[in-house]
């Protein structure tokens, strides 16, 4: 695989993980805990692959820089600033998240969680709206 297509497959896992989140909510929601637990476990896995892909991206190929100009460019660069930010900011809390979880500490799992899955959610959302802003619609010529 060309470092290339690496973005795209970022994106693809990033709205993997959103549609993860997802199902793994509206699985609780309906006290689904086996479905809950896999779905959680899988969005965890492609946020890793996320990570992993994202970083040899860059290692290779540097920084994309955003060609957009006027009013978009401002919105581009607050979304990719509380994206970068809570990109963070979410891994600890995913740690601790699943620790409670696993430790049984379902109160816990449960306070920390009302927090973690949207932070989780926006971080994941935003990444593939960066992906698009970048190399979609206002792609560098």
């Amino acid at each position: 695989m060309s470092y290339d297509a690496l973005p795209h497959l970022n994106a693809t896992l990033n709205a993997t993980s959103g549609v993860l989140l997802c199902a793994g909510f509206y699985f609780i929601r309906r006290r689904q805990i086996s479905a809950h637990r896999a779905c959680m476990l899988a969005a965890l896995a492609a946020s890793v692959a996320f990570l992993i892909s994202y970083l040899v991206y860059h290692a290779h190929h540097g920084t994309t820089r955003f060609a957009g100009q006027g009013a978009v460019r401002p919105l581009y660069f607050f979304i990719l600033t509380t994206h970068t930010i809570l990109a963070a900011v979410i891994v600890p809390l995913i740690v601790i998240t699943l620790g409670r979880a696993w430790r049984g500490e379902f109160g816990r799992h449960l306070r920390l969680a009302r927090w973690t899955l949207p932070l989780w959610l926006y971080v994941s959302v935003t990444g593939v709206v960066v992906y698009l802003m970048l190399y979609h619609f206002y792609a560098a010529p």
